[in-house]
């Protein structure tokens, strides 16, 4: 039997019998569209996640109150250490000489006013290295001033979000607002950043350090960002810093180092183990089609008994029998992995169009999902095929019921 002449069989058998082909095709189809969307869904989801780690930078090193594994691992939840973190601390650390620069922040609720304005603001107490560190843009005035330790100041610097939702079209530079008890003039307005690190600078509202800790009537800081001198002195300042809290905290090692490599590698191996978990979810509909396939193939068999038997008749071989239904279910697998490929790249195109998620089903999803598909069609239309080629052709030709 020649190529040309198989694939008019096969085509000819899926244009004879349109329904259960359809029907075949959908499932195959569904199975391989779950597998590219729910692992595109995965692969966006670790890429945004990883992107924000990155915009931290390699020469950044954030310090937690709480001891945790410093080599991978997420912040502490709730914040809760044997002892607090300092301004104190924070400024012991600025002294270090692989350090740049020092932040400390508190971290907090606050209700904000303008005239008959009001809204529930996050408010974050800092310094000015903040900016620089978290690569902060201004769209308007300065950052917060340069301010000795412990000195408080009433001024802020406005979210582009918050200061719209306060000031509506009005100038805000330069004019007052109240926060808790407080009055604050406003020295600048951020430009638009959006999320980052769980934080959306859209909506803060960033005072001094010191103004933060009367604010919340609190003493302990949630984070200290430390900037250091080089890629080159990370692990010496690691080392410096503990030393030195340590020190501070009569010998007890209770602060949790994290950079950007640990929390890349931490935050990289669960997501990439959801991505695969979301795959092998959706891969199960493929084999569920693959079953699917194997009934269909043997009342396929059944239906075309006599049809094998004039094959037979005719000289063709048990194994071009074979070939004949292992062949259509190879095509239908192909033209129902393609066609759902096909609309899970659409579908994830669209979500990239509406999200800020990168979208893209990683390539070894989509070569997966379709040898897949193939290898289930085949393996469970084997048995029926196999069955239609062990037929005898007098055996074959008889009429239903007569043997």
């Amino acid at each position: 039997m020649r190529a040309g002449d198989a694939c008019r069989l096969w085509l000819g058998a899926l244009r004879g019998h349109r329904s259960r082909s359809v029907m075949l095709l959908l499932a195959i189809g569904i199975g391989v569209l779950a597998v590219t969307l729910l692992s595109g869904l995965g692969e966006g989801v670790r890429a945004f996640v990883l992107g924000e780690f990155s915009l931290l930078g390699r020469n950044i090193l954030i310090v937690l109150p709480g001891r945790n594994e410093t080599t991978g691992g997420m912040p502490p939840i709730t914040g809760m250490a044997p002892r607090d973190l300092t301004l104190g601390d924070a400024a012991a650390i600025a002294r270090l000489p692989a350090i740049r620069r020092v932040a400390p922040l508190h971290a907090g609720q606050l209700q904000v006013s303008q005239g008959n304005r009001s809204r529930e603001a996050l408010t974050l107490g800092t310094t000015r290295a903040f900016f620089a560190i978290r690569q902060l843009r201004l769209a308007q005035g300065q950052a917060l001033p340069e301010l000795a330790a412990g000195q408080a100041e009433d001024v802020c610097v406005l979210g582009s979000r918050l200061r719209a939702e306060l000031f509506g079209s009005a100038p805000a530079l330069g004019q007052w607002l109240r926060a808790g008890d407080r009055r604050l003039r406003v020295v600048g307005i951020l430009a638009d950043r959006g999320e980052s690190l769980g934080m959306d600078f859209a909506e803060a509202l960033i005072i001094p350090v010191a103004s933060a800790e009367a604010l919340f009537n609190r003493a302990g800081l949630q984070r200290v960002f430390v900037e250091v001198r080089g890629p080159g002195f990370l692990a010496s300042a690691r080392r410096q810093v503990l030393a030195t809290l340590t020190a501070r905290h009569e010998g007890e090692e209770d602060v949790t180092l994290l950079s950007q490599d640990s929390l890349l590698a931490a935050s990289d191996g669960i997501l990439r183990a959801l991505t695969l978990a979301l795959a092998g979810i959706a891969a199960i509909s493929l084999v569920v089609a693959g079953i699917l396939i194997m009934n269909v193939t043997w009342v396929a068999v059944l239906q075309r008994t006599a049809e094998i038997g004039l094959l037979k008749a005719i000289g063709a071989s048990a194994a071009q029998v074979r070939l004949l239904f292992l062949g259509e279910a190879a095509l239908l697998a192909l033209l129902g992995a393609g066609a759902g490929l096909l609309l899970g790249e659409s579908l994830l195109w669209l979500g990239r169009l509406a999200s800020d998620l990168p979208l893209y089903a990683p390539w070894w999803a989509r070569c997966s999902a379709l040898a897949l598909a193939l290898g289930a069609a085949l393996l469970f239309a084997w048995l029926p095929a196999s069955h239609a080629a062990a037929l005898r052709p007098v055996q074959a030709l008889q009429p239903a019921g007569s043997h």
